[in-house]
């Protein structure tokens, strides 16, 4: 069963604009027209969206997305090339989740200082983003 593009963004939970997204990327291959223009996509592309937007998910670039999705299709690629990716990302999110905690530590802080009462304009949580060099 073929889907038009409304009801492949629908099916594979994002919004139409993902999917044209997608599509520019060239994440998704161009989907046959019918006579009156309308692109019909086949069923195959909804597990290839959920694809796409897990390995978001999982802190992959769209570039790195691409990667994943041929060695999916390349009969020639070995598991060791797929481990190789996901092994990559594993720094990638350490350094997030360093800057995360800091990110936290920073507001646990801020929020500490801050006793809730009195005007906004003398806050010093906005008085330390506000502030330079900080």
């Amino acid at each position: 069963m073929a889907l038009k593009i409304g009801e492949l963004a629908e099916r594979g939970g994002v919004n139409l604009q993902t999917i044209r997204y997608y599509e520019r990327e060239k994440l998704l291959p161009e989907p046959p027209r019918l006579a009156s223009g309308y692109r019909m996509f086949p069923e195959s592309t909804v597990r290839r969206v959920h694809f796409i937007k897990r390995a978001q998910d999982l802190g992959f670039t769209l570039a790195e997305i691409k990667e994943l999705l041929s060695l999916r299709i390349d009969l020639t690629r070995d598991r060791a090339d797929v481990r190789a990716l996901a092994e990559a990302k594993i720094p990638d999110i350490e350094e997030k989740i360093r800057t995360l905690t800091q990110m936290k530590q920073v507001l646990t802080d801020l929020t500490e200082r801050c006793s809730g009462c009195g005007p906004s304009s003398e806050c010093p949580i906005l008085d330390s983003i506000d502030a330079e060099g900080a």
